[in-house]
């Protein structure tokens, strides 16, 4: 009778390294730091607040309509009477990026009605009891602010290519473009969250914005030199972030004399300083 066969060797498993997997299982990894996610966070935040346009686009296309009439209508109608003094410039080419930056601004300074309807319908203070700090929740927002922005910036300067003004198609100056529409959005976005979280209601923040639009618009550079302006309202001017956006894409887009360097750098800062801003005021206006 043969004999049976010896049972094979019986190799372990687990390899060498199981128990240290295994540990991982049992203890969790080491938090990590915040400078490390908070990127992440925001650009989080940034894509859920971009996410709402896949369900309504109407708000890109109706706020297009205004920008065309201020190019087709107003801009085309001082080129030629020649009234304001744009150093050889036309008068339509001196226009388009003041009315790139108003366009902008337009959508981002009611942008505290979005965060108003989130406390209301009780999203804001889902957001406020998770980790992600209220910087990154407003920097998130400000800067969806500012890509929404930007789709309105590239529908205004297709636009005014197509009216016959003369344009850069540098992709590096355009980049910088795209870099100032944001951090200009970002700005008014920031301000309009910090008056929400000050006023409290929608109305109320309606009428402010209402209110500031304008002056915020006429008191700047968009629509005639500083040096045309009277004394008063260039200090004004001088401290209103909309000339530095403006000065910056009319240097980026027409090639004209501007203060690059002022302009992002007081920019940035404003932004900055507006997420600041808004981040201590939001936790008011959750409660």
């Amino acid at each position: 009778m043969s004999e049976a066969p010896a049972a094979p060797h019986t190799a372990s498993a687990e390899p060498a390294t199981g128990a240290g997997r295994l540990d991982l299982l049992l203890v969790p990894p080491r938090a990590r730091a915040g400078w490390q996610v908070l990127p992440a966070r925001v650009v989080a935040m940034c894509v859920v607040e971009l996410q709402k346009l896949r369900h309504d686009r109407t708000e890109l296309y109706t706020r297009a309509v205004q920008p065309a009439l201020w190019l087709l209508i107003f801009g085309e109608t001082f080129t030629r009477i020649k009234a304001i003094p744009t150093g050889g410039t036309p008068y339509i080419d001196f226009l388009a990026p003041g009315i790139i930056a108003q366009s902008a601004m337009f959508i981002a300074i009611f942008y505290g009605i979005m965060i108003i309807w989130e406390r209301d319908a009780g999203i804001l203070t889902k957001l406020l009891v998770t980790p992600t700090p209220r910087a990154a929740l407003i920097a998130g927002k400000s800067f969806a602010a500012g890509v929404k922005a930007l789709i309105q910036a590239v529908v205004v300067i297709v636009f005014a290519a197509l009216l016959g003004v003369a344009m850069t198609w540098n992709p590096l100056r355009l980049l910088a473009v795209a870099v100032a529409v944001v951090l200009g959005s970002a700005f008014f976005s920031c301000l309009s969250m910090s008056i929400a979280g000050i006023v409290l209601t929608r109305d109320r923040l309606m009428g402010i914005g209402q209110a500031i639009t304008m002056p915020l618009f006429f008191a700047s550079n968009a629509l005639y030199p500083v040096s045309v302006m009277p004394g008063w309202l260039q200090t004004v001017s001088k401290i209103n972030p909309l000339s530095y956006q403006v000065d910056a894409l009319r240097g980026l887009l027409l090639g004209t004399h501007a203060h690059l360097a002022l302009d992002f750098t007081v920019l940035t800062v404003a932004a900055a300083l507006g997420i600041a801003a808004a981040a201590s005021l939001l936790g008011r206006l959750a409660r």
